[in-house]
Protein backbone atom coordinates (compact mmCIF):
# COMPACT_ATOMS: atom_id res chain seq x y z
CA UNK A 1 0.00 0.00 0.00
CA UNK A 2 1.36 3.37 -1.02
CA UNK A 3 -0.09 5.04 2.07
CA UNK A 4 2.23 3.05 4.35
CA UNK A 5 5.24 4.74 2.79
CA UNK A 6 4.37 7.77 4.91
CA UNK A 7 6.30 6.13 7.76
CA UNK A 8 9.50 6.80 5.81
CA UNK A 9 9.08 10.46 6.76
CA UNK A 10 8.53 9.85 10.46
CA UNK A 11 11.29 11.32 12.65
CA UNK A 12 12.13 7.95 14.19
CA UNK A 13 15.11 5.58 13.95
CA UNK A 14 13.00 2.58 12.92
CA UNK A 15 9.36 2.11 11.97
CA UNK A 16 7.18 -0.60 10.49
CA UNK A 17 3.50 -0.68 9.59
CA UNK A 18 0.88 -3.01 8.15
CA UNK A 19 -2.76 -3.08 7.14
CA UNK A 20 -4.89 -6.20 7.55
CA UNK A 21 -8.30 -6.65 5.94
CA UNK A 22 -11.31 -8.04 7.77
CA UNK A 23 -10.89 -11.38 6.00
CA UNK A 24 -7.38 -11.70 7.46
CA UNK A 25 -5.49 -10.97 4.28
CA UNK A 26 -2.63 -8.49 4.43
CA UNK A 27 -3.32 -5.39 2.36
CA UNK A 28 0.24 -4.13 2.72
CA UNK A 29 3.32 -3.88 4.90
CA UNK A 30 6.24 -1.49 5.06
CA UNK A 31 9.38 -1.52 7.17
CA UNK A 32 11.35 -4.35 8.81
CA UNK A 33 8.93 -7.22 9.38
CA UNK A 34 10.96 -8.98 12.05
CA UNK A 35 12.26 -6.00 14.04
CA UNK A 36 11.22 -6.32 17.68
CA UNK A 37 9.71 -3.18 19.18
CA UNK A 38 8.75 -2.34 22.74
CA UNK A 39 4.95 -2.12 22.66
CA UNK A 40 4.33 -0.02 25.79
CA UNK A 41 0.53 0.12 26.25
CA UNK A 42 -0.21 -1.77 23.04
CA UNK A 43 0.57 -4.63 25.42
CA UNK A 44 -2.85 -4.06 27.03
CA UNK A 45 -5.03 -5.40 24.18
CA UNK A 46 -2.92 -8.56 24.07
CA UNK A 47 -3.15 -8.98 27.84
CA UNK A 48 -6.88 -8.23 27.82
CA UNK A 49 -7.42 -10.87 25.15
CA UNK A 50 -5.77 -13.48 27.37
CA UNK A 51 -7.82 -12.28 30.33
CA UNK A 52 -11.04 -12.64 28.34
CA UNK A 53 -10.00 -16.15 27.34
CA UNK A 54 -9.61 -16.87 31.06
CA UNK A 55 -13.21 -15.69 31.49
CA UNK A 56 -14.46 -17.95 28.71
CA UNK A 57 -12.52 -20.88 30.15
CA UNK A 58 -14.22 -20.32 33.50
CA UNK A 59 -11.03 -19.51 35.42
CA UNK A 60 -12.45 -16.12 36.42
CA UNK A 61 -15.69 -14.18 35.99
CA UNK A 62 -16.03 -10.61 34.81
CA UNK A 63 -18.05 -9.62 37.85
CA UNK A 64 -16.02 -11.35 40.55
CA UNK A 65 -14.18 -9.14 43.05
CA UNK A 66 -10.69 -8.02 42.04
CA UNK A 67 -8.69 -4.97 43.06
CA UNK A 68 -10.02 -2.34 45.48
CA UNK A 69 -13.12 -2.98 47.58
CA UNK A 70 -16.16 -2.93 45.30
CA UNK A 71 -14.09 -3.44 42.16
CA UNK A 72 -14.37 -6.40 39.78
CA UNK A 73 -12.45 -7.88 36.86
CA UNK A 74 -14.76 -5.86 34.60
CA UNK A 75 -13.89 -2.60 36.39
CA UNK A 76 -10.16 -3.29 36.08
CA UNK A 77 -10.36 -4.08 32.36
CA UNK A 78 -12.40 -0.91 31.75
CA UNK A 79 -10.16 1.39 33.83
CA UNK A 80 -12.95 2.13 36.30
CA UNK A 81 -11.60 0.37 39.40
CA UNK A 82 -10.55 3.67 40.95
CA UNK A 83 -6.86 2.68 41.07
CA UNK A 84 -4.25 5.34 40.35
CA UNK A 85 -2.24 5.40 37.13
CA UNK A 86 0.92 3.67 38.28
CA UNK A 87 0.52 2.76 41.94
CA UNK A 88 -1.72 0.58 44.05
CA UNK A 89 -3.63 3.54 45.50
CA UNK A 90 -7.39 4.03 45.28
CA UNK A 91 -8.43 7.47 44.00
CA UNK A 92 -12.16 6.98 43.36
CA UNK A 93 -15.04 4.63 44.04
CA UNK A 94 -15.25 1.83 41.45
CA UNK A 95 -17.45 2.68 38.48
CA UNK A 96 -17.46 6.45 39.05
CA UNK A 97 -14.52 7.70 36.94
CA UNK A 98 -12.41 6.51 34.02
CA UNK A 99 -8.97 6.49 35.61
CA UNK A 100 -6.50 4.98 33.16
CA UNK A 101 -4.45 2.59 35.27
CA UNK A 102 -1.36 0.52 34.60
CA UNK A 103 -1.65 -0.62 38.20
CA UNK A 104 -5.07 -2.06 37.42
CA UNK A 105 -3.63 -4.32 34.72
CA UNK A 106 -0.89 -5.45 37.08
CA UNK A 107 -3.56 -6.38 39.63
CA UNK A 108 -5.44 -8.24 36.90
CA UNK A 109 -2.33 -10.14 35.84
CA UNK A 110 -1.80 -11.27 39.42
CA UNK A 111 -5.49 -12.19 39.74
CA UNK A 112 -5.39 -14.38 36.62
CA UNK A 113 -2.12 -15.98 37.76
CA UNK A 114 -3.63 -16.96 41.11
CA UNK A 115 -6.82 -18.28 39.51
CA UNK A 116 -4.99 -20.40 36.94
CA UNK A 117 -1.82 -21.21 38.90
CA UNK A 118 0.13 -20.03 35.84
CA UNK A 119 2.32 -16.90 35.78
CA UNK A 120 0.51 -14.36 33.60
CA UNK A 121 3.25 -14.05 30.92
CA UNK A 122 3.09 -17.84 30.49
CA UNK A 123 -0.72 -17.76 30.41
CA UNK A 124 -0.56 -15.12 27.67
CA UNK A 125 1.85 -17.30 25.72
CA UNK A 126 -0.34 -20.39 26.02
CA UNK A 127 -3.68 -18.67 25.46
CA UNK A 128 -2.83 -16.14 22.71
CA UNK A 129 0.72 -16.05 21.41
CA UNK A 130 1.27 -19.74 20.72
CA UNK A 131 -2.12 -20.43 19.08
CA UNK A 132 -1.68 -17.40 16.78
CA UNK A 133 1.91 -18.26 15.89
CA UNK A 134 3.25 -15.08 17.48
CA UNK A 135 6.68 -16.59 18.12
CA UNK A 136 8.57 -13.27 18.28
CA UNK A 137 6.31 -11.80 20.98
CA UNK A 138 6.83 -12.06 24.71
CA UNK A 139 5.96 -10.37 27.98
CA UNK A 140 9.05 -9.97 30.18
CA UNK A 141 7.23 -7.86 32.77
CA UNK A 142 4.01 -5.94 33.33
CA UNK A 143 0.83 -6.87 31.41
CA UNK A 144 0.17 -3.13 31.22
CA UNK A 145 3.23 -2.07 29.26
CA UNK A 146 6.14 -4.50 28.87
CA UNK A 147 5.26 -6.50 25.76
CA UNK A 148 7.73 -6.81 22.88
CA UNK A 149 6.64 -7.78 19.36
CA UNK A 150 7.03 -7.39 15.60
CA UNK A 151 4.85 -6.23 12.76
CA UNK A 152 4.64 -9.80 11.49
CA UNK A 153 3.27 -11.01 14.82
CA UNK A 154 0.83 -8.15 15.29
CA UNK A 155 -0.55 -8.80 11.81
CA UNK A 156 -1.70 -12.13 13.23
CA UNK A 157 -3.32 -10.44 16.22
CA UNK A 158 -5.01 -7.83 14.00
CA UNK A 159 -6.49 -10.66 11.92
CA UNK A 160 -7.71 -12.40 15.10
CA UNK A 161 -9.44 -9.22 16.28
CA UNK A 162 -11.44 -9.05 13.06
CA UNK A 163 -12.26 -12.74 12.76
CA UNK A 164 -11.83 -14.27 16.22
CA UNK A 165 -10.91 -17.92 16.64
CA UNK A 166 -9.68 -17.88 20.24
CA UNK A 167 -12.62 -15.91 21.66
CA UNK A 168 -16.31 -16.06 20.85
CA UNK A 169 -17.60 -13.21 18.70
CA UNK A 170 -20.04 -12.35 21.48
CA UNK A 171 -17.23 -11.81 24.01
CA UNK A 172 -15.15 -9.76 21.58
CA UNK A 173 -18.16 -7.61 20.68
CA UNK A 174 -18.76 -6.91 24.37
CA UNK A 175 -15.08 -6.03 24.83
CA UNK A 176 -15.19 -3.49 22.00
CA UNK A 177 -18.35 -1.69 23.08
CA UNK A 178 -18.65 0.94 25.80
CA UNK A 179 -18.42 -0.49 29.30
CA UNK A 180 -19.71 1.77 32.11
CA UNK A 181 -20.94 4.45 29.65
CA UNK A 182 -20.89 8.15 30.42
CA UNK A 183 -17.73 8.22 32.53
CA UNK A 184 -15.32 11.11 32.08
CA UNK A 185 -11.57 10.84 32.22
CA UNK A 186 -8.19 11.64 30.72
CA UNK A 187 -6.90 9.90 27.61
CA UNK A 188 -3.12 10.01 28.18
CA UNK A 189 -1.52 12.46 25.77
CA UNK A 190 -4.87 13.81 24.55
CA UNK A 191 -6.43 15.41 27.60
CA UNK A 192 -9.82 15.19 29.28
CA UNK A 193 -12.75 13.65 27.41
CA UNK A 194 -16.43 13.79 28.30
CA UNK A 195 -17.08 10.91 28.05
CA UNK A 196 -13.87 8.89 27.86
CA UNK A 197 -15.35 5.71 26.45
CA UNK A 198 -13.58 2.37 26.88
CA UNK A 199 -14.33 -1.28 26.37
CA UNK A 200 -12.73 -4.24 28.12
CA UNK A 201 -9.06 -3.51 27.53
CA UNK A 202 -9.70 -1.61 24.29
CA UNK A 203 -9.91 2.15 23.90
CA UNK A 204 -12.88 3.31 21.80
CA UNK A 205 -12.79 6.10 19.22
CA UNK A 206 -16.45 7.15 19.49
CA UNK A 207 -16.63 10.95 19.26
CA UNK A 208 -13.32 11.79 20.93
CA UNK A 209 -11.40 14.78 19.66
CA UNK A 210 -8.46 15.19 19.59
CA UNK A 211 -7.59 11.55 19.05
CA UNK A 212 -4.72 9.41 17.80
CA UNK A 213 -6.78 7.78 15.02
CA UNK A 214 -7.86 9.65 11.88
CA UNK A 215 -10.43 12.31 11.19
CA UNK A 216 -12.15 9.76 8.92
CA UNK A 217 -12.02 6.89 11.43
CA UNK A 218 -15.48 5.55 12.24
CA UNK A 219 -16.85 5.94 15.78
CA UNK A 220 -16.70 2.15 16.11
CA UNK A 221 -12.91 2.12 15.77
CA UNK A 222 -11.12 0.54 18.70
CA UNK A 223 -7.55 -0.30 19.70
CA UNK A 224 -4.72 1.21 21.69
CA UNK A 225 -1.59 3.29 21.39
CA UNK A 226 1.63 3.06 23.33
CA UNK A 227 4.00 5.66 24.71
CA UNK A 228 6.89 3.92 22.92
CA UNK A 229 5.55 5.12 19.55
CA UNK A 230 3.16 2.29 18.73
CA UNK A 231 -0.50 1.86 17.81
CA UNK A 232 -3.03 -0.72 16.68
CA UNK A 233 -6.55 0.11 15.53
CA UNK A 234 -9.43 -1.84 14.06
CA UNK A 235 -12.11 0.02 12.10
CA UNK A 236 -15.06 -2.38 11.60
CA UNK A 237 -16.80 0.02 9.22
CA UNK A 238 -13.73 0.17 6.97
CA UNK A 239 -13.17 -3.57 7.26
CA UNK A 240 -9.52 -3.11 8.12
CA UNK A 241 -6.95 -2.87 10.89
CA UNK A 242 -3.67 -0.99 11.00
CA UNK A 243 -0.58 -1.55 13.12
CA UNK A 244 2.32 0.88 13.33
CA UNK A 245 5.43 0.39 15.46
CA UNK A 246 8.27 2.83 16.06
CA UNK A 247 11.12 3.28 18.49
CA UNK A 248 10.66 6.90 19.49
CA UNK A 249 8.59 7.93 22.49
CA UNK A 250 5.13 9.37 21.86
CA UNK A 251 5.11 13.14 21.45
CA UNK A 252 4.21 15.95 19.08
CA UNK A 253 5.58 13.98 16.14
CA UNK A 254 3.03 11.20 16.74
CA UNK A 255 0.14 13.59 17.31
CA UNK A 256 0.79 14.89 13.79
CA UNK A 257 1.90 11.70 12.01
CA UNK A 258 -0.54 9.07 13.24
CA UNK A 259 -3.88 10.61 12.11
CA UNK A 260 -2.30 11.49 8.76
CA UNK A 261 -1.26 7.88 8.23
CA UNK A 262 -4.65 6.57 9.32
CA UNK A 263 -6.58 8.87 7.00
CA UNK A 264 -4.32 7.91 4.08
CA UNK A 265 -4.80 4.19 4.84
CA UNK A 266 -8.58 4.54 5.07
CA UNK A 267 -8.72 6.48 1.81
CA UNK A 268 -6.67 3.83 0.03
CA UNK A 269 -8.76 1.00 1.51
CA UNK A 270 -11.97 2.73 0.42
CA UNK A 271 -10.56 3.13 -3.08
CA UNK A 272 -10.05 -0.59 -3.38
Amino acid sequence: MESLRKIENWPVPTAAAAVVRADGTVAGTHGPAGHRFALASVTKPLAAYAMLIAVEEGAVELDEPAGPTGSTVRHLLAHTSGLAFDEDRTMAEPGTRRLYSNAGFDVLGDHIAKATDIPFPEYLRQAVLEPLGMTATDLPGSPAKDGVSTIDDLIRFAAELQSPRLLSRTTLDEATRVVFPGLNGVLPGYGHHKPNDWGLGFELRDGKSPHWTGTSSSPRTYGHFGQSGTFLWVDPDAGAACVALADRAFGAWAVEAWPSLTDAVLLEIAGG
